[in-house]
């Protein structure tokens, strides 16, 4: 198999407000004392709905805006790319469009101080809002974002301190390919509806419907690993914990995973490992997989977008969760190391 072929984390369709999205991931402590006594959580393998709020806006792209002098972009003119966040407009901090859209008709068109990140980096420009002359309202040229939301996996559950894991990969903005900057978001009750099964270049998603007026838990931190926070809910959580394997011990051949492709109902599948990288990826890819159980080839043709998170076991204890599908195969995919999503779990950035 042609490891350079192209991956697709998992990004499952969601009804939520016209917005579809991804999702699934997993949290938990990692012990300091090299093979103490092994760390346990429950594996969860349950679809939830995801949003995520973030900390700024991210500049999505640009455009120009029609004033009665002519075209102009204010936003490209005073230095802004597709990937800042803003942060600040003048002295004001700002994290939603209606903060930004705002604060541009208080101005009035006045020379203001724009600051941003970018690249981990503050940067700081100097702009004027132009007046648009469609709808008279002043304009930056600049397309944002503030949220996002979808549907994934919650890989694990800690009961002794409440933390939960889940989707194995970041959130990532769809128009930037650049992490979300997480200021708040939450995990909510979700049900899968049905399935668009996945064929050699079409890799299928999990659709489902999620209940927007229910809390199951906070999130905390969006990073690579997946996105990670504390249950509000313990009673959704189902199963007994399971011991963390530590990274020597998984080894290519037969494993489970737990999904939620129906309903709220999670099920073991039979898959294989068919290859442990052991040297640690920056793209939290470990290990190469191949769904086996002929259930889950019928119903959603492999590995799905949706399914990002799901538990993976072997030998009766925890070893990652699923991440990405072979475009080009559905019935093979990735997965991360348990432990590597562990170690992310206390990241509150």
């Amino acid at each position: 198999m042609d490891l350079n072929e192209e991956a697709r984390p998992f990004v499952g369709a969601a009804v939520l407000r016209g917005l579809g999205l991804l999702l699934a991931a997993v949290l938990t402590m990692w012990p300091t004392a090299a093979y103490a006594s092994a760390p346990t959580v429950i594996p969860v393998g349950k679809a939830v709905g995801i949003k995520l709020f973030s900390d700024g806006v991210v500049v999505v792209g640009t455009s120009e805006i029609a004033t009665d002098e002519g075209n102009v972009n204010p936003a490209k003119a005073c230095g802004l790319k597709e990937g800042d966040i803003i942060t600040h407009i003048n002295s004001t901090e700002v994290d939603t469009i209606e903060e930004v859209s705002a604060l541009l008709q208080e101005l009035e068109g006045e020379a203001m101080s724009i600051r941003a990140i970018r690249d981990d980096k503050q940067v700081q420009f100097t702009a004027q809002a132009a007046l648009c002359a469609s709808d008279g309202a002043y304009k930056l040229g600049a397309w944002i974002r503030d949220s996002m939301a979808g549907i994934g996996t919650v890989t694990f559950y800690c009961p002794d301190t409440g933390a939960f894991g889940a989707l194995g990969h970041g959130i990532n903005d769809t128009d930037t390919a650049l992490l979300m900057p997480l200021d708040s978001g939450s995990i909510l009750p979700a049900t899968v509806a049905g399935v668009e099964k996945g064929r050699a270049g079409d890799p299928g998603q999990l659709q489902g419907v999620f209940d927007t007026d229910s809390t199951l838990g906070l999130l905390h931190a969006n990073t690579s690993g997946g996105v990670f926070g504390v249950m509000a809910d313990s009673g959704w959580v189902e199963g007994t914990p399971v011991e963390v394997a530590r990274r020597d011990e998984v080894q290519p051949g037969e494993a489970k995973i737990l999904c939620n492709i129906s309903g709220d109902r999670v099920e073991e599948y039979g898959i294989e490992i068919t290859k442990v990288f052991t040297e640690q990826k920056d793209d939290c890819r470990d290990y190469l997989i191949k769904v086996t159980d002929q259930r889950l080839l019928d119903s959603t043709g492999g590995i799905v977008q949706g399914m990002s998170g799901s538990p993976i076991l072997q030998n009766g204890k925890i070893v990652g969760a699923v991440t990405h599908v072979l475009v080009d195969d559905p019935t093979s995919g990735y997965g991360i190391y348990v432990g590597r999503m562990l170690g992310q779990c206390d990241n509150k950035e």
